[in-house]
C-alpha cells in the first residue's frame, strides 16, 4: 500500500493530515532500566490526553508493549519526555478482542501494519477537527492535571515530617533535615530467616565490610548492577524492624513531589497492611478503596484513566498483613471498577491481573516475605540500616552541638552492644533521645553501656517529658518521674507481656483498654506507646504499637521483675517446669532466669531472647537503683548474682541450634560479666594455632564462634576438629562457619540444627564458603535442607565433600541439578563410601552430560558401582564435548579392567584430560 493513502472514507484530507503524513517519524525506546509506561499512541505532550475513540479500526492489529522501535512502515507508539503531567490517551476501542497484546516485540503482519497505519491517520484527524472532542479533551486534561497535583501537593504535606516515634505537637522535624542514607543492599530471594531480628542485625553489622552493592532508596525499581537490563515491576525490601523500611518509602514518595527523581511517575499510593487488615471483609473496587486514602481522586472517572498512567503502589508493612492473599485461586480481578474483598483486590494487583502496567513496592521483616510467591517478585532487596559512617552522619545531624555529637559517637563506638544496636535507625534515635540529656544536664550518673541501662534512662526521660505537658499533684510531691508514673509504666508492661507471651507486636484499642489503659493517655505517652495510624486513617479505626519491638521487650522484662518481687503466682508459673516441685511463692531469682532461658531456647523464632537479656540486665542490683520508685524495696544478694552468671556459663540443653546459645553471652553482658570473653582473648593470643592443651567450656566455645564473626576480616579456615573441645562445644562454634571461606566439619557428629546453619550460611548474598567437607556425618534427617541450599543461587561452594554421609536417592537428584547449572561454580564432588550404586550413578549422570558442568573433580570411592554404572558414566561424557572433568576415581568398587574399557576409549575418542583414572 501507498504511503500517501488517504484517510477513511468518511473523512476529507486536510492540509495538516497530509503534511503530517510526510514528516519523518520516530521513534523512543525504551531504556530498560526505567519502569515501562503503558503505550498511549500519540506524542507526548504537556498535556495529559483523554480522548476515548470508540472505532474498530484497530481491531486486526494487538498493541507493542516490548518497548522496541516499531516497523519502519508504522507510526511508532511514541514514547514522551519526562514532564510533570503525563500523557494520557485512552482509546476505548473494540479493537483487541480478537487477539491477545503482543509481548513479545515482534511486529505484525503486513496487512496489520496497513490497517493501522490508515485508522491512525483517522484518528489524528478526529482528534484535530472534532470540536467536541477537542473539549472534551481538554476538560479531561484539566481534571486530571489538578487531581494529580492536588495529590502530589497533599503527599507532600504528609511526608515532609517526621515524627521519631514522638507525636506530640511541635515533635517534628523535617525529614530531609534528619534523613540519613540507609545501607541496601541485594536481599536473599529464597527461604525464610527465623533468626531474631536483633541476630540478623549484628550479622548484617559484620557483613558490611564485603563487596556489597549499596543501593539508594530511590532506585528500588531499577536492575542491580551485573543484572539483565530488564523491567523491574515488583521489588520486595525486606529488612528488620525499625531498621527504615517505612522511612525509606517516606523519603522515596518526598524526593518525588519534590521533583528529584521519578518524574515519570504519576501516581505513588502508599497502602499499610495494617491499616488494610481493619477493612479486610468489606468490599471495593480499587477505585474506591483508594478514595478512602486519597479524596482528591473523586474526580476522577472510575479510575480508569489509572491504565494510562504510570502508577506506583507501595505496600507497607506485609509482616503486620491479616489478609488472606491466595495467588492461586482463578476469581482474580482484572478491571479496576469490579469490586470484591481487600484480599483479592491485593492478590490480584500483586499477581499482575489487575492493573498490570502498575509498579509495586512491598516492605516486609524477613520472616513474612514469603507470603508472596517469588514468581511475582522480579528483584529482592535489603535494609540493613547504618553502616558505620552512616551512624555517625546521623548522629551529627540529630545533635546540632558538634562536641556533643562527638561524645556519643566516641561513646556508643565503645560500647559493642550499643554500637551493634545502632544499625537499627530507631535505636539510634532511643541512643542520642539519652546521651544527649545526660549530657547536657552535665549528669553525674555513668553514662550507660549496655542495653538494659540505656533503656532504663529511655524510660526515665519520657516519663519526665510525660510530667513537664501533664504536671500532676503527685509529680511535684516527687522528684522521682518513674514513681509517678508507676500506675501507667505498670499497665503498659503488663500489656507488653501479655502479648509478647503471645507473640504480638500490635494491639487494638479495646486491647489496650483491657489493661486498663485510657488510650488518649496511651497517645500521651507517646515515647513509648504510639499511636501507629496519626490521623489518617479514622474511617478504619486505630491500633498501637510500641516504638520498636525491643521496648516492647524491655516493659515485658520489667513486669516479669516487679512480678517476682511481688510473687505474682500467675506470671512465674511461666518460666517454671510443668511438673517442678518449686512453688512459684518459694522460686529464687537464679531459678526464675534458669527457666527464663529455658523458655527462650525454645522458641524458634527467638521472640524471648531480648526479653531474657533485659530481664538478666534488671536483676542487677545497680539497674534496680536506677529503677527506684517503680520496683518496691529489695535487699541486695551477691551470692543470688553469682549464681545466675554460673547458670549462663554452665546451661546445656539437647538439640538446640548453636545460633541460640550466643544470647547466653548477651545475657552475661547485661550482668557486666565480662570474663567468658576475656578468657577467650587470652586463649586465641597464647595459641596462635588455636591447638592448645586447654579444654575450652561450653560458653567459650559460643564465645569464641561470637568473635569470629564479629572479626572485621573473614577466617580463612574453620576447621572444628583442631580445637580442644566437646563436640557439642564444636556445635556451638558453628555459626563461624557464616563469616569463614573453608569449612572443616568432617567428623563433627552434627545434628539438624547444626544442619540448618550450614545450609543458611549457603544460602546468604554475602556467603563466602567455597570449601565445605562435611564429610562422616549422618545427614539422612538434614540432606533436604542442605540440598536447598547447594541449589541457592548465592551458594558459592567450588569443593563439597559429602564422603560417607549416608546420602539418600534424592540427593544424587538435588546435585545432578547444582552440576546443571549455569551459577553453580562447583569443581570439585566428593561422593565417596555413600551407596550410591548404579541408579544414583545414572542420576548424577544428567548432570554431567550438562555443557555449564564445571566438574573438574569427581570421587566415587566405594560407592557400590558396577558395569552398568561405568557404562552410564561413559555415555555421560561423551555426551558433552564441553567436559572439564580431569579426575575421576572409581576406587573400591565392582569393576575390572573390560569394564572401563569404554571410559578409556571415551577418553582417547573426546580428548579428554582425565589425568587419574582408578579402578579395582
Amino acid at each position: 500500500m501507498s504511503k500517501k493513502e488517504g484517510p477513511g472514507p468518511h473523512q476529507k484530507p486536510t492540509a495538516d493530515s497530509q503534511t503530517s503524513e510526510n514528516k519523518p517519524q520516530t521513534s523512543e525506546t525504551n531504556d530498560p532500566s526505567e519502569p515501562l509506561r503503558p503505550q498511549t499512541g500519540r506524542p507526548g505532550s504537556p498535556v495529559p490526553s483523554q480522548v476515548s475513540m470508540k472505532s474498530d479500526w484497530s481491531k486486526l492489529s494487538p498493541p507493542n508493549f516490548s518497548g522496541d522501535a516499531p516497523d519502519s512502515d508504522q507510526n511508532p507508539q511514541t514514547g514522551r519526555p519526562e514532564s510533570p503531567v503525563p500523557s494520557q490517551v485512552s482509546m476505548k476501542s473494540d479493537w483487541s478482542k480478537l487477539s491477545p497484546p503482543n509481548f513479545s516485540g515482534d511486529a505484525p503482519d503486513s496487512d496489520q501494519k496497513r490497517t493501522r497505519k490508515r485508522s491512525r491517520r483517522v484518528t489524528e484527524q478526529l482528534l484535530d477537527e472534532h470540536p467536541l472532542n477537542k473539549r472534551t479533551r481538554a476538560n479531561d486534561d484539566e481534571v486530571l492535571r489538578r487531581v494529580m497535583e492536588n495529590h502530589k501537593a497533599r503527599l507532600k504535606r504528609r511526608f515532609e515530617n517526621i515524627s521519631e516515634g514522638i507525636i506530640k505537637s511541635g515533635a517534628e522535624i523535617l525529614l530531609n533535615k534528619i534523613y540519613t542514607e540507609l545501607y541496601i543492599t541485594e536481599g536473599e530471594s529464597e527461604g525464610v530467616n527465623m533468626e531474631h531480628e536483633v541476630w540478623q542485625v549484628e550479622s548484617a553489622s559484620r557483613s558490611q565490610t564485603t563487596d556489597d552493592v549499596p543501593i539508594n532508596c530511590n532506585d528500588v525499581f531499577k536492575p542491580l548492577p551485573g543484572q539483565k537490563k530488564e523491567h523491574i515491576k515488583t521489588v520486595m525490601t525486606k529488612g528488620v524492624a525499625g531498621i527504615g523500611k517505612t522511612v525509606s518509602v517516606q523519603k522515596f514518595i518526598l524526593d518525588w513531589t519534590d521533583g528529584v527523581v521519578k518524574q515519570d511517575i504519576d501516581f505513588i499510593f502508599l497502602l499499610a497492611f495494617r491499616e488494610l487488615n481493619l477493612v479486610r471483609g468489606d468490599q471495593y473496587s480499587l477505585h474506591t478503596l483508594l478514595l478512602d486514602y486519597y479524596p482528591e481522586l473523586k474526580e476522577l472517572n472510575e479510575g480508569e484513566e489509572y491504565k494510562d498512567c504510570l502508577v506506583v503502589f507501595i505496600l507497607d508493612g506485609l509482616d503486620e498483613s491479616r489478609l488472606s492473599m491466595d495467588f492461586q485461586q482463578k476469581g482474580q480481578l482484572s478491571d479496576v471498577k469490579h469490586t470484591s474483598s481487600v484480599d483479592v483486590l491485593m492478590s490480584s494487583l500483586i499477581q499482575g491481573s489487575l492493573l498490570p502496567s502498575a509498579l509495586i513496592w512491598i516492605t516486609s521483616r524477613p520472616a513474612a516475605a514469603s507470603q508472596i510467591p517469588a514468581q511475582y517478585i522480579n528483584q529482592v532487596t535489603e535494609i540493613r540500616g547504618f553502616n558505620d559512617p552512616q551512624k555517625e552522619e546521623y548522629f551529627r545531624k540529630k545533635i546540632s552541638d558538634e562536641s556533643q555529637a562527638k561524645r556519643v559517637i566516641s561513646h556508643i563506638k565503645a560500647s559493642r552492644s550499643l554500637h551493634i544496636m545502632c544499625h537499627i535507625p530507631v535505636f539510634c534515635w532511643i541512643a542520642a533521645t539519652v546521651l544527649q540529656q545526660m549530657l547536657e544536664q552535665d549528669n553525674t550518673q555513668a553514662i550507660p553501656t549496655t542495653l538494659t541501662e540505656m533503656f532504663i534512662h529511655f524510660l526515665a526521660i519520657q516519663s519526665t517529658r510525660r510530667d513537664q505537658k501533664y504536671p500532676s499533684r503527685s509529680t511535684r510531691e516527687t522528684q522521682n518521674p518513674l514513681q509517678s508514673q508507676k500506675e501507667v509504666i505498670t499497665k503498659l508492661s503488663e500489656l507488653a507481656f501479655t502479648h509478647l507471651d503471645r507473640g504480638n507486636f500490635m494491639f487494638s484499642e479495646k486491647e489496650v483498654r483491657e489493661f486498663g489503659l485510657d488510650t488518649t493517655d496511651a497517645v500521651v505517652y507517646s515515647g513509648l506507646c504510639t499511636e501507629v495510624l496519626k490521623g489518617e486513617s479514622i474511617v478504619f479505626g486505630k491500633v498501637y504499637t510500641f516504638v520498636h519491638m525491643t521496648i516492647q521487650e524491655f516493659l515485658a522484662a520489667l513486669y516479669v521483675f516487679v512480678s517476682y518481687l511481688n510473687k505474682k503466682e500467675e506470671v512465674l508459673k511461666c518460666f517454671l517446669k510443668e511438673k517442678s516441685s518449686i512453688s512459684p511463692q518459694d522460686v529464687s531469682l537464679d531459678e526464675l532466669l534458669k527457666g527464663a532461658v529455658n523458655r527462650a531456647l525454645e522458641s524458634r523464632t527467638g521472640h524471648l531472647d531480648l526479653f531474657v537479656r533485659f530481664l538478666h540486665g534488671i536483676s542487677l542490683e545497680s539497674n534496680q537503683q536506677l529503677l527506684r520508685g517503680l520496683l518496691p524495696p529489695t535487699k541486695s544478694n551477691p551470692e543470688s548474682t553469682e549464681k545466675v552468671i554460673l547458670n549462663l556459663k554452665e546451661l546445656k540443653r539437647p538439640n538446640i541450634s548453636p545460633d541460640r546459645w550466643i544470647n547466653q553471652l548477651h545475657c552475661l553482658v547485661e550482668m557486666h560479666d565480662t570474663s567468658v570473653h576475656e578468657d577467650v582473648q587470652a586463649f586465641l593470643k597464647t595459641s596462635k594455632e588455636a591447638g592448645a592443651d586447654q579444654m575450652l567450656k561450653l560458653a567459650h566455645c559460643s564465645a569464641l564462634a561470637k568473635i569470629l564473626l564479629m572479626a572485621d576480616e573473614p577466617l580463612d579456615e574453620l576447621d572444628l576438629l583442631k580445637y580442644n573441645m566437646s563436640d557439642e562445644g564444636r556445635r556451638r562454634l558453628l555459626p563461624a562457619v557464616r563469616w569463614s571461606r573453608k569449612a572443616l566439619l568432617a567428623g563433627c557428629k552434627l545434628k539438624e540444627k547444626c544442619c540448618e546453619v550450614v545450609a543458611s550460611a549457603l544460602e546468604s548474598p554475602q556467603s563466602l564458603l567455597t570449601v565445605l567437607d562435611l564429610s562422616d556425618n549422618d545427614l539422612q534427617k538434614s540432606e533436604e535442607r542442605l540440598c536447598r541450599g547447594l541449589q541457592s543461587q548465592h551458594c558459592k561452594l567450588e569443593s563439597l565433600s559429602l564422603a560417607g554421609c549416608k546420602l539418600t536417592a534424592a540427593s544424587y537428584n538435588t546435585l545432578a541439578a547444582v552440576l546443571q547449572a549455569a551459577h553453580s561454580p562447583l569443581t570439585v564432588l566428593d561422593l565417596s563410601r555413600n551407596l550410591l550404586e548404579d541408579s544414583g550413578v545414572e542420576h548424577l549422570s544428567s548432570g554431567l552430560r550438562s555443557p555449564n558442568c564445571r566438574l573438574q573433580t569427581l570421587r566415587l570411592v566405594a560407592c557400590g558401582i558396577t558395569r552398568k554404572g561405568c557404562d552410564l558414566l561413559a555415555c555421560a561424557l561423551s555426551g558433552n564435548p564441553a567436559s572439564t572433568l580431569r579426575e575421576l576415581d572409581l576406587s573400591e568398587n565392582n569393576l575390572g579392567e573390560p569394564d572401563v574399557k569404554l571410559l578409556l576409549e571415551i577418553k582417547e575418542d573426546t580428548k579428554l584430560a582425565l589425568t587419574i583414572l582408578k579402578y579395582s
